[in-house]
């Protein structure tokens, strides 16, 4: 979360002249996070003061947004903790403000956790709440190719290579390689919705239990078990990439207890870990490096360390791990 585009009082007023959920009498950008512009704002009716946060999206132009609109309700309806759009009086919960699509969204009580203060309980939750996403997803009616997949990390990484040092274009080109290998084997592996960027500080708790799940702005349509290896990587290694054990066998063990593994699962776990950090380490890589990308619509995007997930894939490699 993060403040790029700036909302003047007038600007505000007038979106909140579509609701009816009372007068604003606090307002202020969150800081941190990487993609959206992120405002806490208190709205009082009478009497009673109610928070919610209000996003604009910066990355996404206004026709990409209903798939979010829905799939947020969609999840909250059946009881998975994430924000969704609130509607207004007139049953509308996209809206657009400074020329981005926006959200008004009610805003959980949690916190966050740091990523080395998690511990196997913190993991356990949300490993449970990870496999109940996957499964309230299951019939959704709609669904989305990841805007970056497949697709789009090969055509990153063919572009890219040339940039790298030879020892890493090579790892870079051969973990695609990998992942092309194993989509075309026989056996599918299970998919449906994924939440696609549920890193450690897009969660809030209350002790050690999962209060909300948050962004949901990369779901897709993918693997469900990549979307575990995303999670696995982030929520269960040390600061230098090694996994830690005890972390990830209870986010395992707790997501198979909602969603049990399939035999295709567990043969895919060591090469799916190995991907998720594929991909992260070559979305770090283009704007450290200095590429621009066509979604990226401010020059102020926060950046973050490529080699953090380096590290991890390295440390996957080495090590493979098991469900």
């Amino acid at each position: 979360m993060a403040v790029y585009t700036e909302v003047r009082p007038a600007q505000l007023e007038q979106l909140l002249a579509d609701f009816d959920l009372g007068t604003c009498v606090d307002f202020k950008g969150i800081e941190g996070g990487i993609e959206n512009t992120n405002y806490f704002l208190t709205l009082d009716k009478d009497g009673r003061q109610t928070r919610y946060v209000l996003t604009l999206f910066e990355e996404f132009s206004y026709d990409e947004m209903p798939f979010f609109v829905e799939l947020g309700r969609w999840l909250a309806e059946r009881g998975v903790p994430v924000p969704y759009a609130i509607e207004d009086r007139n049953g509308i919960g996209l809206k657009q403000l400074c020329g981005r699509p926006a959200f008004l969204q009610p805003c959980f009580s949690g916190h966050h956790v740091e990523q080395q203060a998690l511990t196997p309980a913190h993991c356990a939750s949300i490993g449970r709440a990870l496999a109940q996403l996957h499964l309230a997803g299951k019939e959704f009616y709609l669904t989305r190719q990841a805007h970056r997949g497949v697709f789009w990390w090969r055509r990153e990484s063919e572009s890219i290579a040339p940039r790298l040092s030879a020892e890493d274009a090579e790892l870079l080109t051969t973990e695609v390689r990998l992942f092309d290998e194993l989509r075309q084997q026989e056996e599918q592996l299970p998919s449906g919705i994924i939440h696609g960027d549920l890193f450690h500080d897009n969660a809030l708790f209350v002790g050690s239990d999962v209060d909300a799940i948050l962004d949901i702005y990369n779901a897709a349509t993918a693997y469900w078990l990549f979307d575990l290896a995303i999670v696995a990587n982030d929520w269960c290694v040390f600061a230098d990439g090694r996994v830690d054990t005890a972390r990830e066998r209870a986010l395992i063990d707790a997501y198979a207890s909602v969603r049990p593994f399939t035999d295709a699962e567990h043969a895919a776990w060591p090469q799916l870990c190995r991907t998720a950090a594929m991909r992260f380490w070559l979305s770090r890589l283009i704007p450290w490096l200095g590429i621009s990308q066509a979604s990226r619509q401010s020059s102020d995007m926060k950046l973050k360390d490529p080699d953090e997930l380096k590290r991890i894939l390295l440390a996957r490699i080495a090590q493979p791990g098991t469900l």
